[in-house]
């Protein structure tokens, strides 16, 4: 067996279900989930109807590439999300079966092992697929705590040379899974300039990019950021999907996008790998790429549940709005209570699944800067939501 295996450590949700074994919820008052980001709102009818008509496309075998149609869905929306020229959809665009293979696989062909000790930067805390691709890419990973004390963001500047020299992949959320905090364009100023001095390759995971508040403002993102650089996108490619846009995460649909080399690299490993995207998903994909109005629906019904729960919650919880994204990441204030007991109360007494901060990050230099946090991922109903809120506000 592949000795990495022995370096990755149970998943966030083995976890919590390792902290509820043995723990009842409370029988009189209805189960609400709120720890899994598995977006909970109807998916659009015209995605569903797309991939019922296409199922012909099941009798073919899909190319790794995609089809032409699709790509070209895709290079458009970016063109209209992020306001860049057209990308090529020939070089520079790849449709994946979700952003989270493509994260993880990504590692096997960036990483060169033969490199001394190579390292993968990630945020801390992070999205846990990051830390396994790194391991079982033959790489280490290397931590950057974000906190509220620096703004939820990867101060890269704070990074030795040594490590810089070794680091051969970035990994960044934007917006951030958990804080939803977006990077602005002096931080990505930052790491272009580190990325053009070491030469590493950045993964930027924007599969929340779809989900703010603010029709005027959409969150920045990596390649408009470069364009407004006036960079090219060398070294960096975006990984986006479906799954939160538009409601569709059993869909397994989403792509990457940028420097030409490595997208060809990319294209050349998943010949091998095995995962092009069913025939009859890439349909209903490029339906979806090509339609906006569902997502700006989609948007009112999360803005709508964050400004009702946001300040329910206040009173028991330091809490604010996040930049964009899903989710609220909540500090306990109680200084006698930990996340995971805090979420174990919340459990058993109220009946309200959450996830704990710390299950999200590792200690880095004595500090996890998950404790005292909880995750609260609303997705579902909005009645649902309201309701978990009003029991966390009352509880003892």
């Amino acid at each position: 067996m592949n000795p990495n295996l022995k370096l990755l450590q149970p998943y966030p949700f083995q976890r919590l279900r390792d902290l509820f074994a043995g723990t009842t919820p409370n029988p009189q008052l209805k189960p609400i989930n709120l720890s899994i980001g598995e977006p909970k709102h109807a998916t659009p009818k015209l995605i569903s109807d797309a991939l019922v008509s296409n199922v012909a496309g099941l009798a073919n075998y899909p190319t790794t590439v995609g089809s032409l149609a699709l790509r070209t869905a895709i290079s458009q929306w970016i063109t209209r999300r992020y306001n860049v020229p057209t990308l090529n959809p020939e070089t520079n665009i790849l449709p994946v079966n979700g952003s989270r293979e493509a994260l993880f696989a990504f590692a096997e062909v960036v990483v060169d092992r033969s490199k001394y000790k190579p390292i993968v930067i990630s945020p801390n805390p992070f999205y846990q697929i990051y830390e396994g691709a790194a391991f079982l890419a033959g790489a280490e990973p290397y931590f950057l705590n974000t906190t509220p004390e620096n703004g939820h963001a990867m101060d890269f500047e704070q990074v030795p040379a040594e490590i810089l020299n070794r680091t051969q992949l970035v990994y960044v959320c934007n917006p951030g899974n958990p804080s939803g905090k977006v990077m602005s364009l002096g931080q990505w100023k930052t790491l272009f300039a580190l990325s053009d001095q070491y030469g590493f390759v950045i993964a930027a995971d924007e599969c929340y990019a779809e989900i703010y508040f603010d029709e005027t403002n959409p969150p920045l993102g990596a390649l408009q950021a470069a364009h407004q650089l006036g960079r090219d996108y060398k070294n960096l490619v975006i990984f986006s999907s479906l799954s939160k846009r538009s409601n569709v995460p059993g869909m397994r649909s989403g792509f990457v996008a940028g420097d030409a080399k490595i997208i060809g690299a990319f294209t050349h490993y998943r010949t091998y790998h095995g995962c092009a995207m069913n025939p009859a998903v890439q349909a209903a994909s490029e339906t979806a790429w090509n339609d906006d109005s569902h997502v700006i629906e989609n948007r009112k019904l999360y803005a709508q549940k964050f400004k009702t729960v946001t300040p329910m919650l206040s009173n028991i919880l330091a809490v604010e709005m996040p930049d964009a994204a899903f989710y609220l990441w909540a500090k306990i204030q109680n200084p006698t209570e930990t996340d995971e007991s805090f979420a174990l109360k919340l459990y058993r007494d109220l009946s309200i699944t959450v996830l704990p901060g710390s299950y999200l990050a590792r200690e880095v230099n004595g500090i996890n800067p998950g404790k005292k946090f909880i995750r609260l991922a609303l997705v579902a109903s909005t009645e649902e939501c309201v309701e978990a809120s009003s029991r966390i506000q009352n509880m003892q």
